[in-house]
């Protein structure tokens, strides 16, 4: 079983495991709250996978400080 989108590809954006893990959770809490999904057509039908998704369109990253 392949998980999409993989975790190789998802580290190319956000080097850090656990940063991916605490924003994709983030953004789907925020997801339940607002409904709103920054891509079209999403391949996945839970909140974490949009989430994960978003990630790999750049639509979701995260800034330094």
């Amino acid at each position: 079983m392949m998980l999409e989108p993989s975790i190789d590809k998802l580290q190319e954006k956000i080097n850090s495991k656990y940063t991916l893990v605490t924003l994709s959770a983030r953004r789907a809490r925020q997801m339940l709250d607002t409904n709103s999904i920054l891509i079209d057509d999403p391949k996945s039908y839970k909140h974490v996978g949009i989430a994960l998704e978003e990630v790999l369109a750049d639509k979701l990253f995260v800034t330094e400080k």
